[in-house]
């Protein structure tokens, strides 16, 4: 079924999501921080290792006696069964690479961890255009919101401004706000991820496909980010008008799909990356998928993990 949204300016009624699932438990490496100076030359290292073993098979647990070749045209990619803490597909999952607006995710949890006023009205500012790759945005300076409405277009939408104001109207600003990202990333031991910024346009905020599925483990158990992630459309009321915004992930409209979670990205220098809770097969799974080419390529890469869990 479709789900769509009716937002008001003053207020955003929660509806509570699907129920968390337990989180895929790893043992937390020793690895150190990726660093801020080495996290563009790390990932021209990665981009050569994805290149050198782009024509490897994808390692994966067979799920049955002779599974078919499942091709993941993804440079990184890993999915791991909640149900019995199993990865079942995946394909340089340590490799350290942008991860585009799937930082928002960590950009929703430490706005909800503060406990701040959501109905509280925020602006969008000078400050939150965007100067690094020049996007745009219809959301124009001085446009007032709910921090409530704010985080739903971040996540829904994957509205720079709207994240970045998030982060801007932090207790603290900015830096206090990038500062608990990484605090947070390193307590869910995500220790080879380092974010820059909120939206995800650096392409220094780095992960790889291990520490995003712990951060998707993560952020299912808060049921507004499951709802905003996964809500197909909504209209919102700015600036005295009614403005309708859709979701970047097609699949959350596909009656085929049982999405609990989810959030795109994409820069030029990540690809274009999807992760996602979702029910395949009966079993609860995150899919991460990172460094896609070609629009449709994610997708793809979802819809052949699915079909491919499905019968075997």
């Amino acid at each position: 079924m479709r789900r769509k949204l009716l937002v008001l300016l003053a207020s955003l009624s929660l509806i509570v999501g699907v129920s968390p699932v337990e989180a895929a438990k790893r043992e937390a490496t020793t690895k150190k921080p990726v660093s801020h100076k080495s996290a563009k030359k790390t990932h021209k290292a990665q981009k050569k290792l994805v290149a050198a073993r782009s024509t490897k098979p994808v390692k994966r647990v067979a799920l049955n006696e002779d599974p078919a070749q499942l091709a993941i045209r993804s440079s990184a990619a890993l999915v791991i069964d909640q149900s019995s803490n199993r990865v079942v597909i995946e394909k340089q999952p340590d490799a350290v690479l942008p991860i585009a607006s799937i930082s928002k995710l960590m950009t929703a949890m430490v706005v909800l961890d503060a406990g701040l006023d959501m109905h509280e009205v925020i602006s969008i500012g000078a400050e939150d255009i965007d100067d690094l790759k020049g996007t745009r945005s219809r959301l124009p300076v001085g446009t007032t919101m709910t921090r409530e409405t704010a985080m739903l277009l971040a996540l829904m939408s994957s509205e720079n401004r709207a994240a970045h104001a998030l982060g801007r109207h932090y207790p603290g600003g900015m830096r206090a706000f990038v500062d608990a990202m990484n605090r947070k990333s390193r307590a869910l031991g995500m220790f080879d991820t380092r974010f820059e910024e909120p939206t995800g346009l650096s392409s220094n905020n780095v992960s790889t496909a291990h520490d995003l599925a712990r951060m998707v483990a993560a952020a299912v158990r808060y049921p507004q980010i499951r709802m905003f992630s996964t809500t197909a459309e909504a209209k919102v009321e700015l600036n005295g008008r009614i403005q309708q915004f859709g979701n970047t992930n097609s699949l959350v409209r596909s009656d085929n799909w049982q999405i609990g979670l989810s959030k795109t990205g994409y820069i030029s220098e990540a690809g274009r990356c999807l992760v996602m809770q979702a029910w395949v097969a009966g079993k609860p799974v995150v899919i991460v998928l990172l460094d896609s080419q070609g629009k449709a390529t994610r997708v793809g890469d979802a819809n052949r993990i699915k079909r491919w869990m499905e019968s075997a």
